[in-house]
């Protein structure tokens, strides 16, 4: 299996999202509910273990209530 090196850009969202999760007060398993995503892959996504795409990113912004910019910008 082919792998891809890890950009800092994973770490960014990574971070971006746990952020604003926690500043709303909800659980993982919340935020992946209102998203329509699975927990534990949201999990890995907040870890910086798994690669987010961009309709799932989309669809995390969507779920936080902010544009999808915002959790990419440093």
């Amino acid at each position: 299996m082919k792998t891809t090196p890890k950009s800092p850009l994973r770490d960014i969202v990574a971070r971006n999202m746990r952020k604003l999760r926690a500043d709303r007060g909800w659980s993982q398993e919340y935020l992946a509910n209102k998203a329509g995503l699975n927990r534990t892959y949201l999990s890995a996504v907040e870890r910086s273990e798994q690669n987010i795409s961009i309709d799932n990113l989309y669809r995390v912004a969507e779920g936080l209530g902010v544009e999808a910019w915002m959790l990419l910008k440093p």
